[in-house]
């Protein structure tokens, strides 16, 4: 499963449980639009969080895999070289 799918269906199943929790209380109309804008501003913002923080962690590994990928070819050119200079003698 992808970060993103995962991501969507949290906010939708967070929006839908909202709205449906709302709309089965006993409260006025004005009272549930004004709860309902609440929650959803509350929702927004907690999905906010969330890919700010996936794409934090998704960075941090992109950042580390291009690291290691460096390094690999580093020592890739390292045995290439070496075998040049072995075939060279």
């Amino acid at each position: 499963m992808s970060i993103g799918k995962f991501v969507t269906g949290f906010a939708i199943g967070a929006a839908v449980g909202a709205v449906v929790g709302l709309l089965l209380a006993p409260q006025s109309g004005e009272e549930t639009r004004e709860l309902l804008a609440d929650k959803s501003k509350e929702i927004c913002d907690k999905t906010h969080e969330a890919v700010s923080e996936i794409q934090d962690k998704a960075e941090g590994i992109v950042s580390d895999m291009q690291s290691k990928g460096d390094q690999l070819i580093s020592k890739l050119q390292e045995v290439i070289n070496k075998q040049k200079h072995s075939e060279e003698v």
